[in-house]
């Protein structure tokens, strides 16, 4: 079976996509599939990736291919593939743009399609969706920022322009500091900043802006960070993050290494239930398909358990929780794949 794994792109998260499609082609069986490593550079043009599986398989974090060699008939390319594996995360990966362009080809890929993915990339419309839904999410506000204005977005979804300084009363009055402001679009927690007052937040909104014209402030909520991997419409098991900052940033999930990962949370057997039946609920609520990490925030003073977001391409690098959590249920990354390349042939 013909193989094609996509990865890198214009996306923030190239270097992370890199690494991931590494150990992806690592852990795929070569008995089973001709595997065939197709790059997206920075600019997003299409090459295919000439260096040895074996150089691939131990690409660095910030390494690029070395050998590669572009495609001209990109379209003619991905329908020579039995199969795709898109391993991009963020823009151009998770967003739907790719799940689109093998949508209206005809190719098999694996993982969500279209709708699951461009809603979940969308922090504020995930949250919009599963507030519908009953499912408890982190209380939050709603900014666009659009010629060189902040607009505020109510519930209703009435737009006013507002100043950083009424930004500031509304969180006062909403829920008060501290908050995490977050670009609505955007992965490995890249643009997020932890605001404790007006200035860290006035910083914190153009830092923000730059990866997004729709920006989400969020509630800080004091407690453990849960993760749940969904295979298939089923949660495995919930593991949970002890991050080395303030919170499970950038720096600290890839470049610190001082974050702890637990694939057993420190949480009772119910409170475990009831985070895989929340995964597997919101799962159904966005259409998802093949797989997904859906993280979640307790609350350490109350006890409650709110969704935090959903990943459509969580990350497969050799740290990342997903496929290690997986493994828990007794299926290794190997028989892993195996199941979502089935899973996105039977799809089709």
């Amino acid at each position: 079976m013909k193989v094609g794994i996509i990865f890198g792109s214009a996306s923030s998260e190239h270097d992370v996509s890199v690494v991931s499609a590494s150990n992806i082609i690592k852990n795929l069986n070569k008995k089973k599939y001709d595997i065939y490593p197709i790059y997206l550079d920075k600019t997003n043009e299409w090459y295919e990736v000439i260096d040895s599986i074996k150089k691939i398989e131990n690409y660095k974090f910030g390494e690029l291919p070395n050998d590669t060699k572009m495609i001209n008939n990109v379209f003619k390319y991905l329908k020579s593939m039995d199969v795709i594996i898109p391993v991009l995360h963020g823009k151009y990966g998770e967003d739907g743009s790719i799940e689109g362009l093998l949508t209206m080809l005809d190719i098999p890929y694996v993982g969500c399609k279209i709708l699951a993915s461009s809603i979940c990339m969308d922090k504020v419309y995930t949250k919009f969706l599963l507030k519908n839904a009953g499912i408890l999410v982190t209380p939050s506000i709603y900014i666009k920022h659009e010629a060189n204005d902040f607009l505020y977005i109510d519930e209703s979804f009435n737009e006013k322009t507002v100043t950083v300084g009424e930004i500031d009363k509304l969180i006062r009055e909403n829920f008060g500091y501290p908050v995490f402001v977050k670009p609505s679009s955007s992965g490995s927690s890249i643009g997020i900043n932890n605001a404790q007052n007006i200035d860290e937040l006035n910083v914190s909104l153009y830092e923000a802006r730059k990866y997004d014209s729709k920006i989400l402030i969020e509630k800080e909520i004091k407690g453990q960070e849960l993760e749940c991997a969904i295979l298939n419409k089923k949660a495995t098991s919930v593991g949970e993050i002890k991050a080395s900052g303030t919170f499970y940033s950038y720096d600290s999930k890839y470049k610190d290494n001082k974050s702890i990962t637990l694939l057993e949370a420190n949480i009772s057997s119910e409170e475990e239930n009831l985070i895989k039946s929340i995964a597997e609920k919101a799962f159904r609520v966005i259409d998802g398909s093949g797989l997904a990490r859906v993280d979640f925030l307790k609350n350490e003073s109350t006890n409650e358990i709110y969704l935090n977001e959903i990943n459509t391409m969580p990350g497969f690098t050799d740290i990342s929780m997903y496929p290690k959590l997986v493994e828990t249920s007794g299926i290794d990354c190997s028989s892993l794949l195996d199941i979502l390349i089935e899973k996105a042939r039977n799809d089709n």
